[in-house]
């Protein structure tokens, strides 16, 4: 990784609120792949008075990339950092200090150097952990509904509030899934099939029900691994795919992305109480019987469980797809 040392001592400067005059450093890839990496970089800054201050702070280089529905997404991060939104958010929930952003518009990329935050993520997180989250996500998207602060308006780069809609549509179309589940080899149960039909069928009349529902900005990305939680308080990482989005939205891929199978069903009955208590503490919320969330789990996670099924080999990947959507099924006659 190529570091520019002048913007590293910029961001030192900016998190220990003093003038670094030089820096070494050491990087460590914490997760990356063709169209971004993320770093932790350490080492000692020192002052202008000689002090050496030990440091850890990240580092997320992004290139351009286009994903389905969604052409801004690539530097979404970067235009949120720029924007307001870092204001609204309470200490309870929260995302990385931003130190140093930097766009090179030739390349189409950017650099945003970030807080480091040491804590419990993915599937470390506890039960109490999840239903935290929950909670504290109610209360602050309930709390940007009611008070409606002007940076929303000033938000141009989000994703639509249909994007799950239309991402689900692009699934069905796909003949190698929505085939798939409807053939002689499918290794699916037959329930679990099934239900996914049932989807197809009524999803007019599921969506009609969906965008009814309060609109909220959404973090899109509301999973086990972008989620650290540290003394009692929440901070949230990869806002790349935020945007309008449904009551609820953010609780299907909580509950189902990469899920704790174990735990899934406790987790949804905890959860979906907990976040509709947080919104509405700010606003009013439809009756907690027209949820809708476990729709948006299938219809967000139904298809590509499958398609995840069909693009591995390895035995205990298929194994957990199919009890994925096991549970998915038991979850839809749980009352919550």
């Amino acid at each position: 990784m190529n570091i520019k040392i002048d913007a590293l001592i910029h961001a030192l400067s900016q998190q220990f609120k003093t003038h670094i005059i030089s820096t070494d450093f050491q990087t460590i890839s914490l997760q990356g792949g063709t169209v971004g990496n993320v770093y932790l970089v350490t080492g000692n800054a020192e002052t202008m008075d000689g002090y050496k201050l030990p440091y850890h702070i990240v580092l997320e280089n992004q290139k351009k990339w286009d994903r389905y529905g969604d052409p801004g997404s690539w530097r979404r991060e970067y235009d949120l950092y720029a924007s307001d939104l870092g204001a609204t958010f309470s200490d309870a929930l929260r995302w990385p200090t931003c130190y140093y952003a930097e766009m090179n518009a030739e390349e189409d990329e950017f650099q945003l150097w970030l807080e480091y935050i040491d804590g419990v993520s993915g599937l470390d997180l506890t039960g109490d952990m999840y239903e935290h989250a929950a909670l504290e996500l109610g209360r602050y998207q309930g709390k940007l509904y009611a008070e409606q602060p002007a940076v929303l308006q000033s938000l141009t780069n989000l994703s639509p509030a249909d994007l799950m809609k239309n991402t689900y549509l692009h699934y069905r179309s796909w003949p190698v899934v929505y085939d798939y589940i409807r053939s002689e080899d499918c290794a699916f149960p037959q329930h679990a099939r099934q239900m996914l039909i049932d989807i197809d069928e009524h999803s007019d009349e599921i969506f009609a029900r969906i965008e009814k529902l309060p609109l909220v900005l959404c973090h899109r990305d509301f999973w086990v691994t972008n989620l650290i939680y540290s003394e009692d308080k929440i901070a949230l990482i990869d806002w790349d795919t935020s945007g309008w989005g449904y009551l609820g939205e953010d609780l299907a891929s909580l509950i189902a992305d990469e899920a704790d199978i174990h735990h899934m069903i406790e987790y949804y009955q905890r959860c979906v109480p907990a976040y509709y208590k947080g919104f509405s503490e700010y606003a009013n919320v439809p009756p907690i019987a027209e949820h809708c969330v476990h729709e948006m789990i299938l219809l967000a996670f139904g298809y590509r469980l499958v398609e995840w099924y069909l693009h591995t080999e390895d035995d205990e990947e298929k194994t957990m797809h199919v009890d994925t959507l096991q549970k998915i099924y038991e979850m839809k006659s749980i009352p919550v």
